[in-house]
């Protein structure tokens, strides 16, 4: 991959978005590279747990906004290898833990890649923000990502005015669920990866996240309920499941394959 450092390690993929001198600017050739990692996390039955981070100063300063104008990018990043809204419609579909380890800026649609982690840890010197309106165009992340999940006031107050949150702001109205010291947060994302691998089965913890997502487009709570039964009943019988209930009967801790 040209923009991306992509490694799994114990069933862990370690996903570090690698344009240090652009700040991790995504241009096309990086969304390419993105639904190539998300691709193989969700397909390979070796990766349990993905931790997502960048390189250098930023987790991800958004859109490269001078692509192909003041640095043109090279012939062979001329078209991207699919778009914005599939890419993250895609990220949706993929049913494991993706922890995301966020340093500096995590701005635009590199903000919206933050908040399509399922759990965010941000060092303290972690920025948020969604400047489009100051560069006088729209956002996709932001209207359907970040006003999702926060109140709507909330998010239009980022939206309307293009201005930053801090760390602890984020924390504080839920975009970020721990914030650890500056330079810690690829090392806290580790170890929350680890622990979910070494104590928890991970077709259980897929089918929670995929009950939870799929959930969403049912306004009404029996359908989510039926979902969510329908979703358990793919796993159940599983030699995990076996074996978790047997290891609590027995007293000891369960040894987890993920089948």
């Amino acid at each position: 991959m040209e923009t991306i450092i992509f490694e799994v390690k114990d069933r862990v993929a370690y996903m570090t978005l690698n344009r240090p001198e652009k700040l991790n600017a995504i241009n096309n050739a990086m969304i390419g590279d993105l639904f190539d990692s998300f691709q193989e996390i969700k397909s390979n039955p070796d990766i349990w747990v993905a931790v997502v981070t960048g390189a250098g100063r930023a987790f991800s300063t958004g859109h490269d906004l001078v692509m192909g104008r003041e640095e043109p990018e090279p012939a062979s990043d001329a078209k991207p290898r699919g778009n914005t809204d599939n890419l993250y419609h895609f990220i949706s579909t993929v049913y494991k833990p993706v922890i995301a380890a966020i340093n500096g800026y995590a701005l635009a649609q590199g903000g919206g890649l933050a908040l399509l982690s399922d759990i965010r840890i941000a060092a303290e010197n972690a920025q948020f923000g969604w400047p489009q309106v100051k560069r006088g165009i729209a956002s996709m992340s932001g209207p359907t990502i970040l006003a999702s999940m926060i109140p709507l006031g909330s998010a239009f107050k980022f939206l309307f005015t293009g201005e930053f949150c801090d760390a602890h702001e984020a924390h504080r109205i839920g975009l970020v669920q721990e914030v650890v010291g500056e330079g810690k947060a690829a090392e806290r994302a580790e170890e929350m990866a680890r622990g979910i691998i070494e104590n928890c089965a991970p077709l259980a913890v897929r089918s929670i996240k995929e009950a939870a997502m799929t959930g969403r487009s049912f306004p009404d709570f029996k359908e989510r309920l039926e979902n969510a039964s329908k979703v358990n009943k793919q796993m159940a019988g599983s030699e995990d499941s076996v074996e978790g209930l047997k290891a609590f009967a027995e007293k000891r801790k369960p040894v987890f394959k993920g089948r």
